[in-house]
Order: structure tokens, then sequence, then C-alpha cells
């Protein structure tokens, strides 16, 4: 099956109120274990890449990847680019097939934000490539985008109405308490601002850095409007995690198979309990 493009999959969980993980490539074992979860769930998927990620593995080597890895599958696949942070950027990945952009303008004013984004949108609507937004600033770091506790901005409902508008993006990542990365204490959402958002919306809300929100709150979250989770750090901790048990229960282990392949199956573990309380099991 070819890539679609990340609105396909977004739409169909909008009008039925379930959620798909956008879940981050870091190199073969993570791509290969996120495919194998949401294929064996029957789940559509978002394929999500960085410009760290794209810097570290190469854009040849990552795109002909995940090619590969879509080419005999039966469920709906995006290649979404996470975090684009200028128009080369995200040009750059639309010629080299990406089927979905994030363009992340939400370090600029509110109003160069619209119109930045606005570009972004003109040109990829134009090949038929989503574009998802940020509004509001979400703490913590992932890989080259940090933003400090005293940065971070809570999405504002009227002007989140106003952007969707005079931009025509197809997502809208939304900041309501959550952040990237490893979280100091326990994250708390700000539900009726999300309530408040999604009532005056009509497009998908993603949920960004969800890796260490309860699963309670991030089923609450999906019942009230967002149909996108974003999903990196659980997994990278899951696949690390495994590698270290087997290294330090196993000094003379050398041979990467042996251990890089068990922590593929723990990211394959972790993917299907994320694809399950997201509710996009069985909707490929």
């Amino acid at each position: 099956m070819s890539l679609v493009p990340m609105a396909d999959i977004l739409k169909k969980a909008n009008e039925e109120y379930y959620a798909v993980g956008g879940f981050n490539i870091n190199n073969m074992e993570f791509l290969q274990g996120i495919i194998w979860a949401a294929e064996e769930t029957n789940s559509p998927l978002i394929l999500q890449a960085s410009e760290g990620a794209i810097k570290y593995i190469g854009m040849d080597y990552l795109v002909n990847m995940v090619k590969a890895a879509v080419k005999d599958t039966h469920i709906s696949v995006a290649l979404h680019l996470d975090h684009g942070s200028s128009y080369d950027v995200i040009m750059r990945c639309i010629r080299e097939g990406f089927s979905s952009v994030m363009y992340d303008g939400s370090k600029y004013p509110f109003k160069q934000n619209i119109r930045m984004t606005k570009e972004v949108v003109k040109a990829a609507h134009s090949v038929g490539v989503t574009v998802e937004a940020e509004l509001g600033k979400i703490g913590g770091a992932e890989d080259d985008v940090k933003v400090e506790d005293k940065d971070a901005k809570f999405t504002k409902p009227d002007e989140a109405e106003e952007f969707v508008e005079k931009t025509g993006v197809d997502a809208l990542a939304i900041a309501i308490g959550t952040a990237h990365g490893v979280y100091k204490g326990k994250p708390e959402l700000d539900f009726d601002r999300l309530k408040e958002i999604n009532s005056r919306l009509e497009i998908p809300l993603v949920l960004h850095g969800a890796s260490g929100v309860p699963e309670e709150d991030v089923r609450r979250a999906v019942t009230m409007g967002i149909n996108k989770v974003n999903v990196n750090t659980n997994f990278q901790q899951a696949f690390t995690g495994k590698i270290r048990e087997l290294l330090d229960n196993d000094p003379k282990l050398y041979d990467p198979r042996k251990y890089c392949g068990p922590g593929r199956d723990a990211i394959k573990a972790k993917v299907k309990e994320k694809i399950e309380f997201f509710g996009s099991k069985n909707r490929a």
C-alpha cells in the first residue's frame, strides 16, 4: 500500500471518536516494531520523523525504509514530519515523499505564526499533503525543540479559532499541560480548555508529549476531541531498558542482533498497548 495523507486517517478518527498514534522513528528497529504492532492490531498508523531523526538516519535511508515497510501492508500509513522548523525543511520532505508535515511556528508571535503556516498550507495542499500546526508552547525537550517551563504557554481558545480559520490547517497541536520528554512530576491537563477549543473547531486536535501522561487522562482527552496522540519517549525508554537489562545480565553479549531484536520486541509491545487505549485497534 502507498502512503496516504494523514488527513484521511484523522478524518475517520474524528468522525468515530478515537485517536491514532503519531509514533516516531529513531532507527530501523523502531520502524519495524511500530509497523508490526500496527499490522497485528489492524490499526491505522502515523509514522513520524523529526528533523533530528532525519539527520541521524539520512533522508534517503529513512524514506526508503518506510517505503519497504509499507509496500505489502494492509493498513493505512502516513509519513509525517514532526516539528518542521522552516518552509525549506518542509518542502524538502514533501519532495522526498512525506504525505504529511507539521509546521511548528509556535515560537513566533501569533500573527507571524499565522502568516508562515498559511504559506506552508498553500504549498502542501497543492500536492495533497496534510498540514499539522502548533499553537501555544508545549514545554520540555525533544531533539532540537526545547521550551523551558517558564516559556510554556497554553493555547487560547479564541486564538485557536482564528488561527484555523485563517490558515486552513488540517490538524492543530494544542498546549493543555503536556510536555515533551521525561516529566518531572505528574502532568495536570486542562480539560476545560480542551473542551472549549474542541467546541470551537471542527478539525482533529493533536496531543504532543503524551509519554508520561496517565492512561486515564489520555483516554479522557480522546473522548473530548483529541484524534492524534504523539508518543516517542515511552518507546525510547522501552528499547533502551531492554538492551540495558540484557547487557547487565550478560557482559559478554556483543552481537547487536541479540539485544536490538529484543529491544524491537519491547517497542512492539508498548505500541500495541498505546493502540489499545487510543481506540484505533481494528480501525485500519
